[in-house]
């Protein structure tokens, strides 16, 4: 099982920072995470970069027990 990770308005997209899926690559932890939790969520996912134990990755990357997804959204802020 792998651990999904939640950043910014993908967390307040699906209402949690973490959870636990089942899968075996990365597409199949953002499909179960998109039925989890809804379009909302799948709307943010569009803008993401997504990464797998500290490095960005792409949707067939095969992930196991331990490892690690993060959705990450684009940020902004900065000084005026």
């Amino acid at each position: 099982m792998a651990r999904l990770r939640l950043f910014a308005s993908a967390r307040e997209a699906a209402g949690t920072g973490a959870d636990v899926i089942d899968a075996t690559t990365v597409g199949g932890v953002l499909a179960a995470a998109i039925q989890r939790y809804g379009q909302g969520f799948a709307d943010v996912l569009g803008t993401c970069k997504i990464w797998l134990n500290g490095q960005e990755t792409d949707p067939t990357a095969m992930v196991g027990d331990g490892d690690e997804v993060a959705v990450l959204p684009p940020v902004s802020g900065g000084w005026e």
